[in-house]
């Protein structure tokens, strides 16, 4: 990229992107790549000052005359001119990428977002003043789309219905898992899609934006969604389904609440957005959130303790109906599986911290069942012994 102008400073630069960078190779963090000059005088070799840090990929040089100089050559002596050449060249960079992404899509997609992609979400987290025109440089992938098929910001306002004011975003960590997770039931049947974030940046970038031409970015573990009465909603309601009445229902969710403890549940209600998970925790901490403050964690080993949780039932599930029965005759088998149902309900949410945690609770369960099936083979073969004669 070269670069000249007259107004608001005198400035020439020549701008370089490399075909790779070598922090995903685990090299540390890389040094900035742009040199500052003064009438062709160098001033300062890899200057920190000439561009944001994000920008450290880009090599470089940068001349300007309109830069008073030290004796020692070393530094330039205004700071106000270094933050408007800053600016400019910024400004510039940034252009030329939406150039590119526009002409020359396939390219910019394949050669450089691919490659430093990350840089730019740095960006959109650091640098608010330019966070707008980096979020239309964005790609992701979204639950109407194929395998990596991604789209920008734009491209998912534009497909959205007009009756649609929000940006619905799920942060997983593979598209297998989030075909598969709870949270996404709901807008599958109301044909709202979905973007899928699959990496922590990518939460960070979306808790960051906020907003995006006008529409605010919602994480769909929120628990105030209304995506109104889908068409098998209104399906459900004419056809006769095994579900509880809502004095069942609140009666289970209070034993819920006591069975795991105030200190996990913060509060059990039944929703309408489930239908082949039979629970899900809503307004979550983020599992890359939560993991980022354990690795900051300075409390000796003690780990994040895991904050309440908002937990949300499928009255109609066979689960919950049938958890619902055993709980007055099975006190124990009921105890068990409600833990389990709540672990699950983390384990989907990515806060689970590890999953061996389950692994005793599971073989009660299996043991369970196996002498269930045991009991009921030799009941059968006792009837039919009798049956014979």
């Amino acid at each position: 990229l070269h670069f000249r102008a007259d107004a608001p400073l005198d400035v020439k630069a020549v701008f370089f992107i490399p075909s790779f960078h070598s922090e995903k190779y685990g090299m540390g963090r890389m040094e900035p790549g742009v040199s500052l000059y003064s009438r062709k005088i160098l001033i300062e070799s890899k200057s920190p000052d000439i561009l944001p840090e994000w920008l450290r990929f880009v090599k470089g040089a940068v001349d300007s005359e309109d830069l008073p100089l030290s004796i020692s050559r070393e530094k330039a002596q205004d700071s106000a001119l270094i933050a408007r050449l800053k600016k400019a060249l910024t400004r510039k960079f940034i252009s030329h990428l939406t150039t590119m992404k526009k002409k020359e899509e396939d390219r910019y997609k394949t050669e450089f977002y691919g490659e430093f992609g990350f840089f730019l979400k740095e960006g959109v987290c650091q640098d608010f003043e330019f966070q707008e025109p980096l979020s239309k440089l964005l790609y992701f992938e979204t639950s109407k789309g194929m395998r990596g098929e991604m789209i920008t910001l734009d491209e998912y306002v534009s497909r959205c219905p007009p009756e649609q004011k929000e940006i619905y975003y799920l942060y997983v960590p593979s598209r297998d898992l989030a075909a598969q997770s709870p949270y996404l039931e709901a807008f599958d049947k109301a044909g709202r899609e979905v973007i899928f974030v699959y990496t922590p940046i990518d939460d960070f970038v979306m808790a960051n934006l906020q907003k995006f031409e006008g529409r605010e970015l919602v994480s769909v573990d929120k628990s105030d969604i209304d995506l109104g009465d889908s068409k098998e909603d209104e399906k459900d309601k004419d056809e006769s389904v095994v579900q509880l009445s809502d004095a069942d229902a609140k009666e289970f969710c209070a034993w819920f609440q006591m069975t795991l403890g105030e200190e996990k549940v913060e509060i059990c209600k039944v929703t309408n957005r489930l239908s082949n998970s039979p629970a899900m925790v809503t307004d979550t901490v983020a599992g890359s959130m939560r993991r980022m403050m354990q690795y900051v964690d300075t409390g000796g080993g003690n780990g994040v303790p895991l904050p309440k949780q908002k937990v949300e039932i499928n009255p109609k599930h066979p689960i919950i109906v049938a958890l619902n029965s055993a709980r007055k005759e099975e006190e124990l088998l009921a105890k068990v599986c409600a833990e389990q149902i709540f672990d699950n309900c983390l384990l989907a949410a990515g806060l689970l911290d590890d999953g061996r945690t389950m692994v005793p609770r599971l073989n009660d369960i299996l043991l369970t069942v196996v002498k269930d099936w045991k009991t009921g083979e030799k009941r059968t073969d006792s009837e039919t012994e009798t049956e014979s004669k």
